[in-house]
């Protein structure tokens, strides 16, 4: 049941081609595969819609080509109950794309095409009717950091409370990070960021203390050790991974991100939201794929 507030997630949209293998190719090996699919996906899009799965009322602001695999995209988000009127339809480019070999033990790793991604246009962010009942603003790093300035300082002018799902890690410029209420990073996100070494809740914490020096919430992700996170004055917390078999960690990130959203818009403080995003990851990558 949706809470009536709303996500509006700013961010990327890519059709994803899932490969299953027993293993990651190395370097120059052609490498034999068991099946592949094809997947909703970008980090913008996933979050959205986990966000919706969480109860809230999800938006998206993004944009695909026009072409097939942004039909797929479009009727996707239809799918997952998100409202895309405020996705563009961008001509003469492709939409975002991906490839993923997930291996035998759940791991993976993808190579994106950001394609229309990069050509969001920011003045969209300024139509009265993509804020309305808007209460977290929700950005990652899979389009230009222009575009995640634009919609922080367009959520920070209206009292919306902005999300960043640092990833895949960059350096983040001043501006941005001083309108950034809420940084998520995973382990080497936070490593890469100068928070330094993450292998347990132990060093979760410690880097999450480092990267709050710049101002914010600051929650690090530990995978199956569990998560830490340091809030604004300095209030600490770390909560264990739920034990789960992992049949894919594919977008479990995307699923933590939706779910603390919907649950920081509906009211929830930052350990609840934590602990019910962390809930639901864990059901996400102990589930099959389709």
């Amino acid at each position: 049941m949706s809470t009536g507030a709303v996500v509006l997630v700013a961010g990327s949209l890519h059709h994803d081609i899932m490969i299953e293998a027993d293993r990651l190719p190395r370097v120059d090996e052609t490498a034999v595969g068991r099946r592949w699919y094809p997947k909703f996906g970008g980090k913008g899009g996933n979050q959205a819609v986990a966000a919706v799965a969480a109860g809230a009322r999800g938006r998206m602001f993004g944009a695909v080509g026009r072409d097939g695999f942004g039909d797929y995209l479009l009727a996707a988000l239809d799918t997952g109950g998100v409202d895309r009127r405020f996705v563009q339809t961008v001509a003469g480019v492709g939409s975002g794309m991906s490839v993923a070999v997930v291996e035998a033990g759940g791991d993976y790793a993808a190579t994106i095409v950001s394609g229309a991604n990069l050509h969001l246009d920011v003045a969209g962010l300024e139509d009265p009717a993509l804020w309305e009942g808007v209460a977290v603003l929700v950005l990652q790093n899979e389009v230009p950091e222009a575009i995640n300035l634009a919609a922080a300082q367009a959520a920070r002018g209206r009292g919306v409370r902005v999300i960043l799902n640092a990833a895949p890690a960059r350096s983040l410029s001043i501006p941005l990070r001083r309108l950034v209420d809420v940084l998520v990073v995973n382990a080497v996100e936070a490593e890469m960021m100068g928070g330094g070494a993450v292998s347990d809740r132990a060093g979760a914490l410690a880097a999450a203390r480092v990267l709050a020096a710049a101002g914010g919430d600051v929650i690090v992700t530990a995978g199956g050790q569990g998560l830490a996170a340091v809030m604004v004055g300095g209030e600490a917390f770390d909560l264990p991974a739920r034990k789960v078999d992992v049949v894919s960690s594919h977008g479990a990130g995307d699923c933590f991100i939706g779910t603390l959203a919907a649950a920081l818009a509906g009211g929830a403080g930052l350990r609840p939201a934590c602990d019910r995003a962390a809930e639901a990851a864990a059901r996400h990558v102990s589930r099959a794929a389709p």
